[in-house]
């Protein structure tokens, strides 16, 4: 019988959904948590009581870490990594999403970028779709792009609980672009694929304790 994902610890969940998501209020971190908002809102006031979070005010509002509370939520990380004995296989799962990183930062820009009709060889400008022709091939390398990280995805579910989700949102995302919801591949503040990207590759960093720059420096 296959073994049950590893289950985190509520500490853990909230200070790693504060990690890969940011400045979240406390519904958000509820959903990240999977757990009712009382509960959240109670580990969230400890971990300000403790000096791991804190509730800023003002445009952006919300929930987020503090220096002390991004260190002890990745020493709690390695400690769970090890607990659950799946390190080598979530390392695994990186190296394949590195193998596509690259490409698929790429295929954003493609996405926001494009050559003139009248000029392909010219200087690029902003993306205004009026392209079909150009928008759909971005699409066609996305689809291929999501060919890959799901089965990455489904195997991090397999290990760590808190991974499960990720194949889900990537698909909800996708779905959307080729609907034609143009803002679902690169808009930030929503669900897009780029976010979705983005929420997985910081959560890799963090399990793995991995400093974002020294991975820039290797590749």
């Amino acid at each position: 019988m296959k073994a049950m994902p590893h289950q985190s610890h509520p500490e853990v969940r909230v200070l790693h959904s504060l990690r890969v998501r940011g400045c979240v209020d406390t519904h958000l971190v509820a959903d990240a948590c999977v757990m009712e908002v009382p509960e959240a809102e109670e580990w969230l006031v400890h971990l300000e009581s403790s000096g791991n979070a804190r509730y800023r005010d003002g445009r952006m509002s919300g929930w987020m870490l503090t220096a002390e509370g991004r260190d002890r939520g990745e020493m709690l990380l390695a400690t769970e990594l090890d607990e659950a004995g799946c390190r080598d296989e979530v390392h695994s799962a990186y190296q394949e999403f590195l193998s596509v990183n690259h490409g698929f930062l790429e295929l954003c820009t493609d996405w926001q970028l494009r050559a003139p009709a009248d000029d392909p060889a010219g200087e690029k400008v902003i993306n205004d779709h009026s392209d079909p022709d150009h928008d759909a091939a971005v699409v066609s390398r996305l689809v291929e792009v999501n060919e890959v990280v799901q089965p990455i995805s489904a195997e991090l579910a397999t290990l760590l609980q808190r991974f499960d989700g990720y194949g889900r949102r990537f698909g909800d995302a996708l779905e959307r672009v080729m609907a034609g919801d143009h803002d679902w591949f690169t808009k930030p503040m929503i669900e897009s694929y780029h976010t979705v990207w983005f929420e997985l590759h910081e959560n890799f960093l963090a399990t793995l304790g991995i400093p974002r720059a020294s991975e820039a420096q290797a590749t």
